[in-house]
């Protein structure tokens, strides 16, 4: 099996260390290998989405003598593919549109049981409001996955490399139902949700490792769910760790100050960025 990983970076700020620890280390693991790098680029949410950062990947991952072995994948160009897989889910009837908004959920969850846990991957589990309710698939709704239906189809096990998951991971009917909910598919006036996106591309690429940071872990069940459902193979996943501020928070896209943009006009260069991240 020829070695093929990907980076996804988000067209919606700059790339800061956080970014290039993940994508040097992708990119390292696929040379010592001698495999493939490829790049994606996750502009789904054309809302937010800016040509600018789009350059402005492709400018520092050059320049941090990174290179990608075929034309990069755009989840703006791939609509008919998300479409599709979601079609295949809907008539195997694991789906149903929702209509509940952000403070629709958060309001149903006002008095959450003991003992139960009130968020997941996506943030607050969502309750099921809308599951029953048979509602038309608009541009006002999202499709979201009824995930006690999809458990009694497959419970598939994943492989994981990482340093704090290591191992053979099978999932569990009742911890994904429990942990989880029901994970959006399709969000309103998008054509995809991260988590269907990501399963459909990483098909579509013919990739074998994937390699991103531990918060998403606990997604990855989801993703080898979804696989398992659409008869797609499951990559070898490697969780790595996080690169963090001196508070210990994890950097995010709004932290301008980590951007690698930044380091490069102050006169750093690609090796004190391998050095800032460890590698």
């Amino acid at each position: 099996m020829t070695f093929r990983t990907r980076f996804a970076p988000s067209p919606t700020g700059p790339l800061h260390l956080g970014h290039a620890y993940s994508a040097i280390l992708a990119h390292d693991m696929a040379r010592a290998a001698g495999g493939a790098f490829l790049l994606r680029i996750d502009d789904i949410d054309q809302s937010r989405a800016r040509p600018e950062w789009e350059d402005q990947i492709y400018d520092d991952l050059t320049w941090l003598g990174l290179t990608w072995d075929a034309r990069p994948r755009r989840q703006s160009d791939c609509t008919p593919d998300y479409a599709a897989a979601a079609q295949r889910l809907t008539d195997m009837g694991l789906t149903y549109a929702c209509s509940c908004t952000r403070r629709d959920i958060e309001a149903a969850a006002s008095a959450p049981q003991e003992g139960v846990p009130e968020f997941g991957p996506d943030g607050r589990i969502y309750p099921g409001t809308c599951r029953d309710l048979n509602l038309p698939m608009t541009e006002s709704t999202a499709l979201r996955l009824d995930m006690a239906r999809a458990t009694t189809r497959t419970l598939p096990a994943f492989a994981e490399t990482g340093p704090a998951h290591t191992g053979q991971h099978q999932l569990n009917a009742q911890d994904l139902t429990a942990t989880i909910g029901d994970p959006i598919l399709i969000r309103r006036q998008m054509a995809a949700a991260y988590h269907l996106a990501v399963v459909i591309d990483d098909m579509a690429q013919g990739i074998t490792h994937v390699i991103r940071g531990a918060d998403l872990f606990e997604a990855t069940r989801i993703h080898v769910l979804l696989q398992s459902l659409l008869g797609l193979p499951t990559p070898i996943y490697h969780h790595h760790r996080l690169i963090r501020d001196e508070t210990g928070k994890r950097l995010a896209k709004r932290d301008d100050a980590r951007a690698i943009a930044k380091y490069r006009a102050d006169g750093a260069s690609p090796a004190d960025i391998r050095r800032m991240v460890g590698l």
